[in-house]
């Protein structure tokens, strides 16, 4: 793991007292990291504001940390609690971390800190690379990336309001400037064939990609239960047809890939795709959601939405599944 400081401490600022509206002032097809919190309401982080600030740290049914790495295309929603048995330490910490940008990167992905302890995480990850907490690991909540027109559709839900601020990310420098949410920073380095700083930076890449089943900005679902890690890519659900049934540590789960990419417990149903609906037992189901039209709803599961490097990085080359299951 190559680890590197890029900008200093704190240029891009995290979201640490975010507010929430029904309304949102961008457009349909913005995408937003969606996170449905037990008793509700569903909240959406539209990537509009996630681009200047990467983390925000809320409260919903619980503390969470809503972490996005552009360069790895990597959205993750975190539990800020770290139990106590998840690191050596004698006196952990006993409530919420609360996470900021390092200006660090490691591989290519976002290092986070915690204000409490200064220890480091590999963001794609949820591990902590350097510090007191080293070793220690977050939990991943179930979120989802969708575009808002879809999360308004969906959900009777709320956004996160313009956070405002300077950022690094506003300006060419590294040093912070006022953030001006109608510019996309990172448009560029999302269209084009290249991946990581270099890329982004409009250095060519630095970095080789020697595999041809899959390109580098490949969109992975990433899923890891009982010890074992598969990323599923997006363009493998679409080729089975918009849902796919896949067995994770032993738990049997079905991916949808119509609407974005999801996961949910697999509850025994066989689901088929027709006129662009899912329909399994008799109803239709809602990709992003897993609630069916007669009012039931599937679990999701805990997923990590990111490019094929970024989870390569990770979990290394044999960690994907590359072709539909057959039968």
């Amino acid at each position: 793991m190559y680890v590197r400081q890029v900008v200093p401490r704190d240029a891009i600022p995290s979201v640490d007292d975010p507010t929430f509206a029904p309304d949102y002032d961008g457009v349909a097809d913005d995408r937003v990291v969606v996170y449905d919190p037990d008793g509700g309401p569903a909240r959406a982080y539209p990537l509009r504001y996630l681009n200047y600030h990467e983390i925000v740290n809320d409260v919903a049914d619980r503390p969470i940390a809503v972490t996005w790495c552009p360069l790895c295309g990597s959205a993750v929603v975190y539990d800020r609690r770290l139990p106590a048995a998840d690191t050596d330490e004698a006196d952990p910490p006993g409530g919420p971390l609360t996470f900021g940008v390092s200006g660090k990167l490691a591989d290519d992905d976002l290092v986070m800190y915690d204000r409490e302890t200064d220890s480091e995480w590999k963001q794609s990850l949820g591990e902590c690379i350097a510090g007191p907490l080293a070793g220690a690991s977050l939990s991943v909540l179930p979120a989802a990336l969708v575009e808002y027109g879809a999360f308004e559709r969906d959900h009777d839900g709320v956004v996160l309001q313009p956070p405002g601020g300077e950022s690094e990310a506003a300006g060419p420098g590294a040093d912070p400037t006022p953030v001006e949410y109608d510019s996309d920073p990172y448009r560029a380095y999302a269209t084009g064939e290249g991946f990581g700083l270099a890329a982004h930076r409009g250095q060519g890449s630095s970095r080789g990609w020697d595999r041809d089943d899959l390109p580098p900005k490949a969109v992975v679902l990433g899923l890891e239960h009982g010890g074992e890690a598969v990323g599923v890519p997006l363009s493998v659900v679409r080729e089975a047809g918009g849902v796919l049934e896949v067995t994770v540590g032993g738990r049997d789960l079905v991916v949808f890939g119509t609407d974005g990419v999801a996961a949910y417990e697999h509850p025994g149903y066989r689901f088929s795709v027709a006129d662009g609906e899912i329909r399994a037992d008799g109803t239709t189901w809602s990709p992003a959601t897993g609630e069916s039209a007669d009012g039931r709803r599937l679990a999701a599961v805990p997923a990590k939405r990111l490019f094929a490097f970024a989870w390569q990085d990770d979990h290394g080359p044999d960690s994907f599944l590359t072709a539909p299951p057959s039968g």
